[in-house]
């Protein structure tokens, strides 16, 4: 191991155990010895070189390329490690937050998220296979944080949840209009036009969704009732009386968080009410990860609340209820990764290894980032005026409890939808 890179690991590990063997074979120790051991082979002189001095960025991609494996551990204790002694005053002061100021600096010019621009990152990752989704989601296919009302729920039942609870922030009747923007496969239109007898918009960018989506909505007969489109938030025109999105405002970009909010205004009716869910930072603004801009989600950023509040207070909108999901997208990737895990020769099947190793460093590095970083979930309710909705939160109780009732009693009788499309290999832009 070079020197300069065993000087970095005895400075950042000061807890945890940590074994690295070097590509010489050599093996060193770093942290106290406390918890889970975590043995780490960087198998190239090439690796330990570009580990040195970018990790954040190196580790991944060494690991994806196969010059890089973790003997002991996995990607989650690795990565458990890592942010466990990002924090404790392990490197230097000055240099931290040197690397911090340049990341926030830049953030802007990684996130200029034009029409056409949205459209190609959406395609990067939303376009893979539908097969690939299909071996680790749910049935629904719920490609966004679970809901764990209970801890020994299934992913399919928290996932069940997640659809009541938004609902019932929504409060919604029946005969109303509601936008889906970014529709993802379907599920949650579906969902809300059976329960509610609502009329369904769903736009997303990604083609591989929306034939699914509208696969799905003829398969269950609610072609009349939800309708997806191809087509980018901004070029809407129509009113409604409710707005969701969930999963999609990560890709909006901080530079255009006042057109979003701009534009949903003007998008929802006198008395609408709109629910936001999106990934957020309980700490200050700061980068994406150099990995998951590159090889996941191009153009994406995960906000501060700081940063959100201010763009919806100058659109004119009324915040009328904010929620913060603790650790349920970290036990929501656990199921996740357990399942690609379960699945990986199938995946490699429409794939690669390159790939598999991708995206199970995806999986833990971000389940990993929810339960020891600063990772969390929003839920913003939001009217355009603050008597649109009831004073106390009985109602959403109550509507989500009628909502399980509901799901209860329908689901045996639920008929489990399968892909017609075969399994197909596909290659991955890098």
């Amino acid at each position: 191991m070079n020197i300069l890179l065993k000087r970095v690991l005895d400075r950042l590990v000061r807890t945890g155990s940590l074994k690295v063997t070097g590509p010489k074979g050599t093996t060193f120790i770093f942290g106290d010895g406390s918890g889970e051991p975590v043995h780490m082979h960087i198998k190239t002189r090439h690796a330990e070189r570009a580990i040195t001095f970018d990790p954040m960025l190196a580790v991944p991609e060494s690991y994806m390329d196969g010059e890089l494996d973790i003997l002991e551990g996995g990607v989650l204790g690795l990565m458990r490690i890592a942010f466990q002694n990002m924090g404790s005053g392990g490197i230097d002061a000055t240099w931290s937050k040197a690397i911090e100021g340049l990341r926030h600096a830049f953030r802007r010019l990684q996130q200029i998220n034009t029409a056409a621009r949205s459209r190609r990152n959406v395609q990067r990752h939303y376009d893979l296979s539908g097969e690939l989704y299909r071996l680790f989601l749910d049935e629904d296919m719920q490609y966004s944080c679970a809901y764990f009302e209970q801890p020994d729920m299934t992913l399919d039942e928290a996932q069940a949840a997640k659809k009541r609870h938004i609902a019932a922030k929504l409060r919604l009747k029946a005969g109303q209009t509601v936008l889906d923007i970014g529709s993802g496969w379907g599920g949650l239109g579906l969902y809300l036009a059976k329960a509610f007898d609502v009329d369904v918009q769903g736009v997303t960018l990604s083609t591989e969704q929306h034939g699914v989506a509208t696969d799905r909505a003829h398969a269950q007969g609610l072609e009349n009732h939800v309708h997806f489109e191809l087509k980018d938030y901004r070029e809407l025109n129509e009113r409604f009386d409710r707005i969701v999105s969930v999963g999609m405002f990560e890709h909006v970009g901080v530079n255009h968080y006042r057109t979003f909010f701009d534009k949903a205004a003007t998008l929802l009716k006198p008395d609408g009410v709109m629910l936001l869910h999106t990934i957020g930072r309980s700490g200050v603004p700061w980068a994406t990860s150099a990995f998951i801009r590159k090889y996941i989600f191009p153009g994406g950023y995960i906000p501060a609340m700081s940063e959100v509040l201010p763009a919806i207070e100058k659109s004119g909108l009324v915040v009328t209820d904010v929620e913060i999901l603790r650790l349920h997208y970290a036990d929501t990737l656990k199921h996740w990764g357990q399942r690609f895990a379960a699945n990986r020769d199938k995946a490699k099947a429409i794939y690669d290894e390159r790939f598999c190793r991708m995206w199970e460093f995806y999986l833990a590095a971000s389940e990993a980032a929810f339960r020891w970083q600063d990772l969390v979930i929003f839920q913003f309710q939001i009217t355009k005026k603050n008597d649109t909705l009831p004073m106390t939160r009985d109602y959403m109780a109550k509507c989500e409890k009628a909502l399980e009732l509901r799901d209860m009693g329908r689901r045996e009788a639920a008929p489990v939808e399968k892909s017609a499309k075969p399994a197909r290999r596909r290659k991955v832009a890098e």
